[in-house]
């Protein structure tokens, strides 16, 4: 995400309610009677014009994106695919309000819009295993969470972090109450842990990739090592209950131009590294070579097809953040994502 930590998603989360006031309306996304479009695309029908809001900053995690839609993939199914920033909503809230067709996720932000009534749903994991945890300077020693006492943690000021914390101490004998815990925003990661912090929570294959590249040397303490309900998945794409059930072939056709793109960047990393460098210039195109030689093999991973999600995981997850009291009530995890879109 960026040079950054996870913070966007905390910020999205604080609109999740408008998005909710704004779905309620049933925004129009403008694709009623798409139903009938085949997923091969015809030439002389015109290509259907959407929208792909991204979570954040372009990064690896959205190179299949990228892939699909300047290799040709997302036209062959009949689209014309437009990738976007988020504005100051946030994904979650611009696919909720029919403002974008389809965006980019995660599982922890739509268990939380489930849970507040907003009809996201989840139609493939981007990548099979969570690869998020708390890094810090290895001059810190902070290479266990029971070092985590003592220590100033940077974030972006959401409750599900001192919960995953006090999870990982608590597995290794520490106490969260020891930990200074601020919001830092969007803060760089590197100057942070330099000035104002001791660790933060990142992505591994953004910016634990980009200390490499520094020469920089970080300890990892990975939410997996730690307790199997935070293997999560993150990121994921997303669409509304509305799209599926007004436009389920158009549902479909995005799916699989965005599988196509994906297999391309699990085949071709290096090929496709050129491709996110080459529409996205401002990138550090030695991070993104790097990064997307690290990420290419764990999009996929031990799933038996890219994209594919487990319910067990979604349940195990939801039941992890409800006895912390992260959510008010039992996620339905059947209804919050699908694997129903994603070739065979």
């Amino acid at each position: 995400m960026g040079s950054h930590t996870k913070g966007k998603w905390g910020r999205a989360l604080t609109t999740l309610a408008l998005a909710m006031a704004i779905a309620g309306c049933g925004g129009n996304n403008g694709n009623e009677g798409a139903a009938s479009k085949e997923g091969n695309h015809s030439a002389d029908k015109p290509l259907e014009k959407v929208k792909v809001v991204l979570d954040w900053t372009p990064n690896t995690n959205h190179t299949g994106l990228y892939v699909a839609r300047d290799k040709g993939f997302f036209e062959e199914q009949g689209l014309e695919v437009e990738i976007i920033q988020p504005g100051q909503e946030g994904a979650d809230a611009m696919v909720a309000a029919g403002n974008a067709e389809f965006g980019v996720s995660y599982q922890e932000s739509v268990t939380m819009a489930r849970i507040a009534e907003v009809p996201l749903v989840s139609i493939a994991a981007v990548i099979q295993h969570n690869t998020s945890g708390f890094a810090s300077p290895k001059e810190k020693g902070i290479d266990s969470p029971k070092k985590f006492e003592g220590m100033r943690y940077g974030g972006w000021g959401a409750p599900v972090e001192e919960a995953v914390i006090d999870a990982l101490m608590r597995e290794d004998g520490g106490d969260v109450g020891k930990v200074d815990i601020m919001s830092i925003g969007d803060s760089d990661f590197f100057a942070a842990v330099k000035r104002d912090i001791d660790f933060a929570w990142i992505y591994y294959a953004w910016t634990g990739v980009e200390a490499e590249l520094r020469g920089e040397e970080l300890n990892m303490v990975y939410l997996t090592d730690y307790s199997e309900k935070l293997d999560y998945y993150t990121p994921v794409l997303v669409t509304s209950e509305k799209l599926i059930a007004d436009s389920p072939e158009l549902v479909k056709a995005f799916t699989a131009g965005a599988a196509a793109g994906y297999q391309y960047a699990i085949d071709q990393p290096e090929e496709a590294a050129d491709i996110l460098i080459a529409a996205e210039p401002d990138l550090n195109p030695e991070l993104v070579k790097a990064s997307q030689k690290w990420l290419s093999p764990r999009y996929q991973d031990d799933a038996a097809r890219w994209g594919e999600q487990k319910l067990s995981v979604w349940d195990s997850y939801a039941d992890w953040m409800f006895e912390r009291g992260l959510l008010e009530k039992e996620l339905d995890a059947e209804q919050a994502f699908t694997n129903e879109f994603l070739p065979e």
